[in-house]
């Protein structure tokens, strides 16, 4: 109930929330060229989605800092 009325008093945070989190995720998947793991069982598909999202957090640190400023921060 009380989520509800949160919910009725703000009526745009739901999707402005649904925006936020479904963007990465939209991406990986599209990187990932399908719904569906590669690997099977869940200690698999962990690493495998750990990667995804390590390689997406490096592609935006690479976007945001430049290459140069990356490897200088990485050699550090």
């Amino acid at each position: 109930m009380a989520m509800q009325n949160r919910l009725d008093h703000a009526p745009d945070s739901m999707r402005i929330r649904r925006q936020t989190v479904e963007h990465p995720f939209g991406t990986l998947k599209l990187w990932m060229g399908s719904a569906h793991f590669l690997t099977r069982t869940l200690d698999r598909v962990s690493t495998e989605m750990g990667l995804h999202v390590l390689a997406y957090n490096l592609k935006r640190v690479m976007k945001i800092l430049g290459n140069e400023s990356l490897m200088e921060a990485m050699r550090a």
